[in-house]
């Protein structure tokens, strides 16, 4: 019987070749940020709930609103059956309640009625400037220079327009001329609510590692975005005037696909730069602040009361450069 308690030796052919480590395979990079705080806010905020659940909600409220009223009925009746004086104090208070409510909701629907005339406003460009039909053009300066009347950082552009307008013998001229003189400043100081907001998105996101922070805090950065927006161009909403609008401009995003990692800055710089190799939750934050940033030219966009033209349309690199410089170094560069 053969001992196999000895060392086995395999015996091979070829030498088998020798490798540094220098000839290794590189160790792949980690996913390059994606941005998914913005986009799981553009979801949320563009979803439409199904008919079945806005039945459910509606029949619920309406049904909650019913019992809370009979309840607060039969509470102040029977309090002033056994204590007048308390009853009837008590009955002002509801009185009271009723009226704020009925405040909001006139409040909500005078917000709704600013929308729909920037709205109008904007149809009205668009036609004049498709049809070049001057006289179109020359009643849509009027409106604009009536509804700019009393803000006081266009009083300039209102003179040089009232000066030059006479001058022009197109459409397209004259439109151009209102978005130079009297648009200009409040595209500057929309720009600037742009700026501010991509910079704060940014900060949250590269600061806060609580779940779901992020996508609150980007979620309600960019409701305050699209309000104070509203408000420069002459379109003060509410509070669901502002979800409205939300809605309306990630709608948009969405279904063009802009709020997405795959194009321009936001791939090519911020998606997966420097910084992201440093730290990919700063490189998430830049990520988002650069979607904030389409976002908030987007509401421009809706906002406005004249499409862009004359003017130019802002670029979300020259927003993203402006409103990241110095809070993450040269990441933006």
């Amino acid at each position: 019987m053969t001992d196999r308690r000895g060392p086995v030796l395999i015996e091979i052919d070829e030498e088998t070749p020798r490798s540094s480590p220098a000839e290794a395979p590189p160790i792949p990079d980690s996913e390059p940020p994606e941005g998914r705080a913005m986009q799981q806010a553009a979801a949320l905020a563009a979803a439409r709930p199904s008919r079945l659940a806005r039945w459910f909600w509606g029949l619920l409220a309406a049904l909650l609103a019913s019992v809370i009223s009979i309840a607060a009925w039969d509470f102040a009746t029977g309090l002033i059956a056994r204590q007048p004086f308390l009853g009837w104090g008590v009955t002002a208070l509801f009185a009271a309640f009723v009226a704020v409510l009925a405040a909001i909701a006139v409040k909500e629907a005078a917000a709704f009625s600013r929308l729909a005339r920037i709205d109008a406003l904007h149809r009205a460009a668009d036609a004049a400037l498709a049809d070049s039909d001057l006289e179109a053009a020359r009643r849509l300066t009027e409106r604009l220079t009536a509804l700019y009347a009393r803000r006081p950082e266009t009083d300039w552009g209102r003179s040089r327009l009232a000066e030059r307008k006479a001058e022009q013998f197109d459409a397209e001229a004259l439109l151009g001329l209102v978005e130079r003189e009297l648009l200009a400043p409040l595209d500057a100081r929309a720009r600037a609510e742009v700026e501010s907001a991509a910079r704060q998105v940014a900060a949250v996101t590269a600061l806060v590692p609580l779940a779901l922070a992020d996508v609150v805090g980007a979620l309600a950065a960019n409701i305050r975005m699209i309000r104070r927006i509203a408000e420069i161009y002459g379109g003060r909403s509410g509070t669901l005037g502002s979800l409205r609008l939300l809605r309306a401009v990630f709608t948009h995003l969405v279904a063009t696909g802009a709020v997405a990692v795959g194009d321009d800055l936001i791939s090519s710089v911020a998606g997966g730069g420097l910084l992201s190799r440093v730290s990919r939750r700063f490189g998430e934050g830049v990520v988002n602040g650069a979607l904030t940033a389409r976002v908030g030219i987007a509401a421009m966009e809706v906002c406005r009361p004249l499409p862009f033209r004359a003017a130019a349309r802002p670029s979300v690199s020259g927003v993203v450069h402006r409103a990241l410089t110095g809070l993450f170094g040269s990441a933006t560069r």
